[in-house]
């Protein structure tokens, strides 16, 4: 953190520096809701603040003890992990307005706008701050106290300087807002498009025109499937049981050439992966895939990987080959399902109990082919079939086996591929582009904010009053409230009436 001196030599001449602390001012009262269950309230929680507005809820609907404020207070968030959110006290109602007791409260006051002040505590500095100065016994237990940013500077302009800078970063924000909206609704057109091109894949129109001209060529997928089902019959023993027929009747006419399937049916074999208490991890042994190394478009990402120590005879039970599909097989609604197949070239990995590992009969089907099966019709598949249990959705091997499935002749699957990684290729390529974009656009944000805290966003007005004199009246002010804040009532007992809602 830069000292007083040097941010008092790059100030302009008619600002003045003090710190946070020296302007914060609590004039909260302590209340317990629950108190008056019939009273309404306009409630500034922690959870509801992506919401951009307050909960209007009855006192019998919460459930802790709350904190009264005025509007245009300024609520500081300081429990992790989301420390820097910052939120003004609207207006949204004629209702006693409340705060969770997690928000550190600016009450309004003369000589500084509350939105001059909500701005300087979202940058980047601020947040790295408090991040780490946030106490606590770890993760959603981490808070920053009052007296960690205390002798924080703050840099104060002449009041209608603050106005006019605060109007300037509304202007450029505005401008960089309508920007974001603008990338952002592009990666929703290619994430459509990604989807249009894989439904397009996996229902044989991608390649209807290529099918025609090349149909003398292409060995018809009931062959395939048929030397398959006799193959699998000669080799039946315990570990290869038979497959239950497919009933076709309420599935779409399939292309011609194609034939209806199951992932049982073209699977040599299905394994969950390896369950380890945490002493068997380490940061030397073999590569562990997770259910995080599987990303929505079908593939493995290699970052954050974990490693493990097992026997010889464990990792040959749980290596991944080439070709191999994970199928991420617990996780949430949405995600469960999510499949990539492995590279060539991936150094030696296994992967963890979450997951499970799908080994094609042969060579004859393409991996590529039906993770992007997976990708187009995965979702709705799993979603309806996957079990739900404590937050988490979770499939298994019969239902994996059970998933119907388009098969094309072995070469069309592999120009299906080839085909859908060209475009898609393109895809990433324009993501990358907007994504690059995004991050410019937020670094923009913060230099918008570092000029405008150091006195180079908007011209200073010789005519206004200096900073120095608004401090004055703000320690005038303060002598008036011991310790900066009025006379709290006391905690009243917290007496549960009823279930209540989470309302920090």
């Amino acid at each position: 953190m830069m000292d007083e001196q040097d941010q008092n030599q790059q100030l302009p001449t008619s600002w003045a520096l003090t710190t946070l602390g020296e302007i914060q001012l609590d004039t909260s009262r302590s209340i317990l809701p629950s108190d008056t269950p019939s009273k309404m309230f306009e409630l500034y929680s922690v959870p509801n603040f992506v919401e951009g507005k307050p909960e209007i809820v009855s006192g019998a609907e919460i459930g802790s003890n709350k904190k009264t404020v005025q509007v245009e207070t300024v609520l500081l968030c300081g429990i992790n992990p989301r420390i820097n959110r910052v939120w003004i006290v609207g207006d949204f109602s004629p209702h006693t307005k409340i705060a969770s007791t997690e928000w550190r409260q600016f009450a309004k006051q003369e000589g500084i706008d509350p939105k001059y002040l909500k701005y300087f505590m979202q940058t980047n500095s601020f947040r790295d701050f408090l991040a780490s100065n946030a106490s606590g016994v770890g993760g959603s237990l981490m808070r920053v106290q009052n007296s960690a940013f205390a002798s924080y500077p703050f840099p104060v302009p002449p009041l209608p300087e603050q106005h006019r800078i605060v109007a300037k970063i509304e202007q450029l924000f505005s401008d960089l807002d309508a920007g974001v909206a603008a990338l952002e609704n592009a990666k929703q057109q290619l994430k459509r498009y990604r989807q249009s091109v894989l439904q397009s894949a996996v229902t044989g129109k991608l390649t209807a025109d290529w099918r025609a001209a090349h149909q003398h060529e292409l060995e018809p997928a009931s062959t395939l499937l048929a030397r398959i089902r006799a193959e699998r019959k000669e080799k039946r023993n315990d570990k290869h049981k038979e497959v239950s027929s497919l009933n076709t009747s309420e599935l779409e006419e399939p292309p011609e050439g194609w034939e209806w399937a199951t992932i049982g049916e073209i699977a040599k074999s299905m394994k969950n992966g390896i369950y380890k208490e945490k002493e068997y991890y380490d940061h030397v042994g073999i590569a562990c895939l997770r259910m995080y190394n599987i990303d929505n478009n079908g593939r493995i990402v290699w970052k954050d990987i974990k490693r493990m120590r097992l026997a010889k005879s464990e990792i040959e039970e749980y290596l991944l080959l080439p070709g191999d599909i994970l199928v991420n097989r617990v996780n949430s609604r949405e995600l469960v399902g999510k499949a990539a197949p492995i590279p060539k070239g991936l150094e030696d990995c296994v992967y963890e109990s979450k997951n499970i590992r799908l080994r094609l009969w042969s060579d004859s089907f393409e991996s590529g082919y039906v993770s992007y099966w997976f990708q187009s019709k995965g979702q709705a598949y799993f979603s309806f079939n996957a079990q739900q249990v404590v937050g988490m959705a979770s499939i298994n091997q019969v239902q994996l086996a059970a998933m119907p499935i388009l098969i094309p002749s072995p070469i069309e699957q592999v120009k299906i591929v080839a085909e859908v990684e060209r475009r898609l290729s393109v895809a990433d390529q324009i993501e990358k582009t907007i994504d690059a974009s995004l991050l410019q656009s937020e670094r923009l944000r913060q230099s918008i904010l570092k000029k405008a805290f150091s006195g180079n966003l908007v011209p200073q007005d010789p005519t206004d009053e200096p900073a120095e004199k608004l401090l004055e009246r703000i320690r005038a002010n303060r002598e008036k409230q011991p310790n900066g804040k009025t006379k709290q009532l006391p905690l009243l007992n917290d007496t549960p009436k009823k279930k209540r809602r989470n309302t920090t």
